[in-house]
C-alpha cells in the first residue's frame, strides 16, 4: 500500500542482485525531468560571482595554496569566465610552493572540465591520454586528452599536490582525483570516495510514478585499464 516502501524494497533487491549501489528505484509523483540549462545570458562578472561562491581559495602558512571546489565547471563556462577566474583565484595560488585541492564536498561537475583541471598540473608536451568515457545510449567512446594550451600558466609537475577526499566526493571530482593519482601527480588524502558515475539516467517505469536511476556511461582509465566507479578512489 505504501509506494515509497515498495521503492526502497526494490532498491535493496536490485543492490543485492547486481551489487551496484548506484542503481536506485524511487517513487516520485512530482518528478519533472531536468532540462540541461542553456548557458545563461548573464554578465561574466555575475557568473564569476556564482563560481566564486562554490570555490574557496586561500594561501596557508608555509606558502601552501588551499582550493575548496564543490562543482567542476565545464569547457563552455570556463571559456566564458576564464579571465575572471584567473584574476580571482588562479593568480593568487600560482606562486605557492604546494597545493591542496579540497574535493570533500565536490558532488557535481561537467565531463568537459576534467581535461581542464588535469592539464594545469601536467606539462604541455607530450599530450597525455587522461581518460576514456563510454556512453552506452549513443554507443560512443570519447577519449579525454590533456590540453596543449590553457588560459593562464600551469601549476606544473614539480610542486606537491594533495587532493582531500571524503565518502561524499562524487562523479567528475572522483574522475579528476583518479586521473591525477594514477599519473603519479597527486597524493590522495582522506576517505574512500563515493564510487559514483560520470552519467546517470532516470528511467520512468511504464505508466507509473516509479523511476529507476541507472548509470549509462563508464569511465576507463588508460593507465590502470579500470574504473573508479562503484569502488571509489582509495586514499
Amino acid at each position: 500500500p505504501d509506494p515509497g516502501t515498495l521503492a526502497s524494497v526494490l532498491t535493496e533487491g536490485v543492490k543485492n542482485t547486481i551489487g551496484d549501489s548506484r542503481v536506485k528505484v524511487t517513487y516520485e509523483p512530482e518528478y519533472v525531468p531536468a532540462v540541461p540549462p542553456a548557458m545563461p545570458d548573464i554578465p561574466p562578472e555575475q557568473l564569476a560571482g556564482m563560481i566564486k561562491a562554490t570555490v574557496k581559495v586561500e594561501v596557508l602558512d608555509g606558502n601552501i595554496a588551499y582550493l575548496k571546489i564543490q562543482h567542476i565547471i565545464g569547457e563552455e563556462m570556463a571559456q566564458k569566465v576564464g579571465p575572471l577566474l584567473l584574476e580571482y583565484i588562479w593568480d593568487k595560488v600560482l606562486p605557492t610552493s604546494a597545493m591542496i585541492l579540497d574535493f570533500r564536498s565536490a558532488v557535481s561537475g561537467e565531463l568537459s572540465g576534467i581535461p581542464y583541471i588535469v592539464s594545469y598540473y601536467t606539462d604541455s608536451e607530450p599530450l597525455i591520454h587522461i581518460d576514456s568515457v563510454y556512453d552506452r545510449p549513443s554507443d560512443i567512446t570519447t577519449e579525454l586528452w590533456s590540453m596543449p594550451t590553457l588560459l593562464g600558466k600551469r601549476y606544473g609537475t614539480s610542486k606537491p599536490l594533495m587532493i582531500l577526499t571524503s565518502k561524499n566526493t562524487l562523479g567528475v571530482a572522483e574522475d579528476v582525483a583518479y586521473c591525477l593519482k594514477n599519473l603519479k601527480r597527486a597524493t590522495i588524502v582522506g576517505e574512500n570516495t563515493a564510487g559514483g558515475t560520470v552519467k546517470i539516467d532516470k528511467i520512468k517505469v511504464g505508466d507509473t510514478d516509479f523511476y529507476v536511476s541507472v548509470p549509462v556511461a563508464k569511465s576507463i582509465n588508460p593507465i590502470t585499464g579500470k574504473s573508479w566507479e562503484i569502488d571509489g578512489v582509495a586514499p
